[in-house]
Formats: C-alpha cells, structure tokens, sequence
C-alpha cells in the first residue's frame, strides 16, 4: 500500500527530528480500552453516496432527534473501502457517519474532503436521510498508509476537528493541522515503520497529538492487533468529536492512570506538551 523506505531515506528522517524514547508499557489495562473494542449500540447501513464515496451511519438516524460526529476515510494505495469495511462499520456502531472515499489514491485528503461537503449539503437538504442530522462542528480524518498522509492533508482545512493518521505516508503538512491527532505506528511496520510515523508526530505542537504503537502490528494488523487499533481508533473519535468522558480517560490525565500508557497490547506511546495539559 506504500513503499518501502529505503535506508538512505530512513537517516535523512532521522536527522530531521531528535527522537525521545518512547514509554513502554508494563502493566495492565483497564477496562474502558477494550470496552471500545467492542460494537456499540447502533445497527449500521451501509450504501453508496456523495461524489464517489461510501457511507456508513447508524441505521436509527432517520428517526433519532440528535446529530451525529462525522468521519472522512482514505484508503490506503491501491485498496478498496471493503478492505477496511471492519474498521468503518465499527465506528457507525459507535453513532458516528463514515464518508470513505472509493480510491486508492487519496493522498491530497480532496477526495476526503468531497465526503464532508457532501454531507453537509445534505444535511441542509429536506428529504434527506441526513437533513439536520449532521454534527457539522465535530467532523474528523483518519486514514491508513496513503490516506494516512490523506487525513494529515486533510487536517489543514477547517472542516476537520481531529484527526486519525494510521500509518501515515509523507503527504500533507503536520505543523498545518488544525486540531488533535492521534498516530498510530505498527511495531513490525517495515512499510512506513514505526520510527517514521513518530518522526511525523514529532511536528505536531500546535495542538493535542499522541503517538501510539501498536505491539506485534505490521502495515495490515494482523490477529488482535486488528481490534486493538480498531477500539483505540473509536475512543480517539468518541471523545474529540462527541465528548465521551469514558473515552477521553484512555489518552488524557496522569500517565500513571490515562489507560493508553498501561495497555499491554501498545508497546509504546507518547504525548506532546499540548496533550499532557488536557484534562
């Protein structure tokens, strides 16, 4: 999904950055982590829509009276929104819209941009499954390898609240970032490794970031790995985009409780100033 980064490369990104060793983790987690490994309460449809996109929402959202946090998907190179239908059908579980972008190439983060207006247009359109449904302040990016580096692109337009860099490629511009991020390295990631994607966190200081590594990962989350990135990707997104108190304990507050920074499955993480400060 991303080429492999050739030695020579590898030392230039080194030099750019003094690298902090990373917290490792020693002892257990606590229960909320995999509480958002599990589904949520919604039903899910799914359905072709927008531009050129995949949806996902809850399927009561016809006939609910709130509104809903919306998330924009890059897939990575070459793949299909099918290969990560798990990931994004977890998240409308969860009572969030998912926009997918049906492209392998969504490296500028426009395609995934496409997503959010479209459904903004539609939540001011009568008839709409979407009309006055939208959360239109709590939209955010993620995306995987390519649309890893999507979702940093797509981070610099104000559209986007927070964002969700999985094994992010070179694209986009992490000092433009408008919000918080949560990255998230593969330990055994030989396609974008693991030192690369915390070389790109390293630029974020605007705003709340965290560095999460995903212990036993490659590029594709084989076994648990798989649920682990899925459940910690879900909490990151109940609490920027819909203020889950519950969520917001795995990645803020003291070290020594913020349940990330004692989960087995991670064997490292990392919080920026801005982050430390939350909470």
């Amino acid at each position: 999904m991303f080429v492999v980064l050739t030695t020579a490369v590898a030392a230039v990104l080194l030099g750019l950055v003094a690298v902090q060793p990373a917290w490792t983790a020693t002892t257990p987690a606590s229960t909320a982590v995999r509480y958002y490994e599990q589904a949520g309460p919604h039903q899910v449809t799914k359905v072709a829509g927008g531009p050129d996109h995949t949806l996902y929402y809850p399927s009561d959202l016809a006939t609910s009276s709130t509104t809903y946090p919306v998330v924009l998907w890059g897939n990575g190179t070459s793949a299909t929104v099918d290969q990560y239908d798990e990931f994004l059908r977890h998240f409308a579980t969860w009572g969030i819209v998912v926009a997918a972008a049906n492209t392998g190439q969504s490296g500028s983060g426009q395609e995934m941009l496409a997503g959010g207006k479209f459904l903004l247009a539609e939540n001011d359109r009568s008839g709409s499954v979407f009309y006055h449904r939208i959360d239109a302040k709590n939209i955010g990016a993620a995306g995987h390898s390519q649309g890893g580096g999507g979702t940093i692109a797509a981070g610099a337009d104000p559209m986007v609240k927070a964002t969700l860099p999985i094994q992010p490629g070179p694209q986009g511009s992490v000092p433009a970032l408008r919000g918080p991020s949560l990255f998230i390295a593969g330990q055994v990631d030989t396609i974008v490794p693991s030192f690369y994607v915390r070389s790109r966190y390293s630029w974020a200081t605007k705003y709340p970031a965290v560095f999460a590594e995903l212990k036993g990962s490659d590029h594709f989350f084989p076994g648990e790995t798989r649920i682990h990135a899925i459940g910690v990707g879900t909490a990151w997104f109940r609490y920027q985009l819909a203020g889950d108190a519950q969520a917001k304990a795995v990645f803020f507050g003291p070290k020594q409780s913020a349940e990330l920074f004692n989960d087995p499955a991670w064997s490292a993480a990392e919080r920026n100033a801005k982050a430390d400060a939350v909470g």
